[in-house]
């Protein structure tokens, strides 16, 4: 949907018929959007703007103004890839990576057999569910890291986020889940897996709504299966999502589909 910008005149024109008394009249080219006068600092000008544009893929134009606007407040968004454990979210960190876009690890998780290429995780992240050090988002901005789906949810709403969301057929998740586990020589740790697959939808289904309804993250969904089928395909989406000139021939080759090992039938 799309705003309309309308000046107004600097007279009325008269009419004969009887009226209400009218309000006084704006400034002298005041800018009215959906009848709302913007006055006042640039800041106020991008709020309202970003409250009237609801769906900025809608309009070209209006989802353009829309991202200038958010860049001159908050800076370059934190791109963010979410997702279950075991959805491919290191694959995704590892294509941003082979594409050019700096991303934020500390390497302290070690690569092992079940992520040969490494995790690409930052251990600030988890401190976000327990009021830890949250200094780190300022760095992190136009910058990849990684946030689970648990803990994407408690992402302050004064940055901008670019949210890639993987996802992955969930008795594939459970059983990659499991095969760690037991290469750790940890016991299974999904005994039920159709209460499991339960818990694991009304989870999803909450946290895609909550990044719905909120205006600081723009979100675009990411299918594992489809990545390791048609990498190049997929890798060029991704560059178009986050619009940052990323070597996607890069980010294609990045993809092992070796490591697609626990298959649903």
């Amino acid at each position: 949907m799309s705003a309309r910008l309308t000046l107004t005149s600097e007279k009325q024109p008269i009419v004969a018929r009887k009226q209400p008394l009218v309000p006084e009249r704006p400034p002298r080219r005041a800018i009215v959007l959906r009848g709302i006068r913007l006055v006042g600092p640039l800041t106020f000008l991008f709020m309202q703007i970003e409250r009237t544009i609801t769906r900025p893929a809608a309009s070209p134009s209006m989802g353009l103004l829309n991202r200038v606007s958010r860049r001159l407040r908050y800076g370059r968004p934190i791109v963010v890839v979410s997702g279950l454990p075991r959805s491919g979210t290191s694959m995704a960190m590892k294509m941003l990576q082979a594409g050019g876009l700096p991303v934020l690890t500390d390497g302290a998780r070690p690569s092992d057999l079940s992520n040969p290429d490494g995790y690409f995780e930052f251990e600030l992240v988890k401190q976000l569910d327990k009021n830890g050090d949250l200094t780190w988002l300022r760095n992190a901005r136009g910058k990849g890291v990684k946030v689970i789906s648990w803990l994407v949810t408690w992402l302050p709403e004064h940055y901008d986020y670019r949210v890639i969301f993987m996802q992955r057929d969930l008795d594939e998740v459970m059983a990659s889940q499991n095969a760690m586990l037991l290469q750790r020589g940890e016991p299974r740790g999904i005994d039920d897996p159709d209460s499991m697959r339960q818990i694991y939808a009304r989870h999803l289904d909450q946290v895609y709504r909550f990044l719905e309804e909120r205006g600081c993250f723009t979100t675009m969904t990411v299918n594992y299966a489809e990545v390791v089928g048609r990498p190049f395909v997929e890798a060029k989406r991704l560059a178009e999502f986050l619009h940052r000139p990323l070597d996607v021939e890069g980010m294609a080759a990045a993809v092992d589909p070796r490591l697609y090992r626990n298959r649903s039938a």
